[in-house]
């Protein structure tokens, strides 16, 4: 799979899993699993590129005696969703034409 395209996936995941309620890095893995795999090593760099463009806040509370850093989703993060989703119809035209041969046919 195409590496920008793949990064695309990945962060609008990170972003789902973190909509519905702001979450830590283990429980993001955890959430994600049914859906892709996803290593701490790749979600750390994710989780950083989200904050920095402005799509994700980091906060830290105790747990356990121990701080956990959590992430809580933006207005700008919560834009970008739709907005991959608009971008991922035309991808799916494309995955369509190409699986039926280059017909503009939708059926596949």
């Amino acid at each position: 799979m195409d590496i920008q395209l793949k990064r695309g996936l990945l962060e609008t995941c990170v972003l789902a899993a973190i909509a519905g309620a702001d979450s830590y890095g283990y429980k993001i893995i955890k959430d994600l699993s049914g859906v892709v795999e996803i290593s701490e090593s790749t979600l750390y760099p994710i989780l950083k590129r989200l904050e920095s463009g402005g799509c994700l806040r980091v906060y830290s509370e105790e747990h356990n005696s121990r701080l956990r850093k959590y992430y809580s989703i933006t207005q700008k993060g919560r834009e970008r969703i739709p907005a991959f989703l608009e971008e991922w119809e035309t991808v799916a035209r494309v995955v369509n034409y190409i699986k039926n041969g280059g017909s503009q046919n939708e059926q596949g």
